[in-house]
């Protein structure tokens, strides 16, 4: 029998172990060198330089993110369904309102149409989301915002180096999060980045991460403590000198799966953007939840279906959006399927995925 496939593998390699060794003897494990020296590295290698602001999680990020760009109660952020709750969940903790907008079906981000059609008065920003690593439609966005004197904020959770006409993701707003979860396209164990148009909204941010103080004892505002420590800076120092290398395989692995797929719809690009491939994902039109069981029972392959339920329809969530239809959300959460992309693929995986997949498809699964 053929071994597994997982459908995601984080990377940890000596190089990580020794650094997280050197912390623990150095003494000095909570947020210190190693935090401050991470978070200009990261800013240099993904974000242009821009303050950044290391976090205890991506969820932290968005939520202090918010806070610190004035984002409260009486204020509306629309936000796309089809995401992780993290996106949503993070305005409704800011006492805000997260207003639904649907997808357009080819890059599965915020369409701007549906985005134009949600804006109200009461509308802060617009926070969309590079899903799954593709940047989301932030020329036709940020002329929307522009018209209307509203913000754009960035959920980058998944999209570490993805570029947009040559521009970084993490750059268009006012402020942008990156997730360093132990499956994105790295990580540092567990955290998130904050980064940010000026010092003023960093230094907010590093307040909301710290007890809402700054200097010790001296608490400004009613904050959190979301601190980075430096175990787990020193972790995503490292894999900060493998990711781009990463990358350019999963670009590899994706190129010869759009290659020789059929009876799929692969992931299109569009034109202008360079997508990471967090996540390799297909559309399967009939009988997508056969096909991932199949895949895994009859040819031990991993998938992941992200996400089968919106947003906007979760008990959590769906108070903010009674009677809401998003037709193209509806459909992408029937269809979509994940597959294996990941830089520990061999070329036997590879032409395995390739394999199952397309004798499921002709099949019918």
């Amino acid at each position: 029998m053929n071994d597994f496939i997982p459908p995601a593998k984080p990377i940890i390699g000596e190089d990580e172990i020794d650094a997280v060794t050197r912390v623990m003897r150095s003494g000095m494990v909570a947020q210190g060198p190693e935090v401050a020296a991470f978070e200009r590295e990261f800013a240099a290698h993904f974000v242009d330089g821009r303050p950044t602001v290391a976090v205890n999680s991506g969820t932290a990020g968005l939520h202090l993110g918010l806070l610190a760009v004035g984002v409260g109660p009486g204020d509306e952020v629309i936000v796309p369904s089809f995401t992780f709750a993290a996106t949503g969940n993070s305005v409704a903790l800011t006492g805000a309102t997260p207003v639904f907008a649907d997808i357009e079906p080819a890059t599965f981000t915020l369409d701007p149409a549906s985005v134009e059609a949600a804006i109200t008065p009461r509308t802060k920003g617009i926070m969309p989301v590079h899903l799954y690593g593709h940047p989301g439609r932030m020329t036709e966005l940020g002329e929307i915002a522009k018209r209307h004197g509203i913000a754009i904020y960035e959920d980058a959770a998944q999209a570490h180096g993805a570029k947009l006409d040559g521009r970084s993701v993490g750059t268009f707003g006012e402020f942008a999060m990156f997730s360093l979860y132990p499956t994105k396209n790295m990580t540092s164990g567990e955290g998130g980045m904050v980064t940010v148009s000026t010092e003023e909204f960093a230094r907010r941010v590093r307040l909301f991460r710290n007890q809402g103080m700054e200097k010790q004892y001296e608490n400004e505002v009613v904050g959190f403590n979301a601190r980075m420590t430096d175990i787990h800076a020193a972790i995503g120092r490292v894999q900060l000198t493998k990711v781009d290398a990463w990358t350019a395989t999963r670009q590899a692995n994706a190129a010869f799966l759009d290659a020789h797929l059929s009876g799929v719809v692969v992931p299109p690009v569009m034109p202008g953007a360079e997508h990471v491939y967090h996540q390799y994902t297909i559309r399967v039109p009939e009988g997508r939840d056969a096909f991932v069981t199949a895949l895994r029972e009859e040819h031990q392959i991993g998938s992941g279906v992200y996400y089968p339920i919106p947003n906007h329809r979760l008990p959590s969530l769906a108070s903010y959006a009674p009677g809401l239809d998003l037709p193209e959300t509806e459909r992408a959460a029937r269809e979509v399927v994940s597959l294996p992309v990941h830089p520990s693929l061999s070329q036997g995986d590879l032409e395995r995925i390739v394999e199952a997949v397309n004798a499921l498809a002709k099949a019918g699964s």
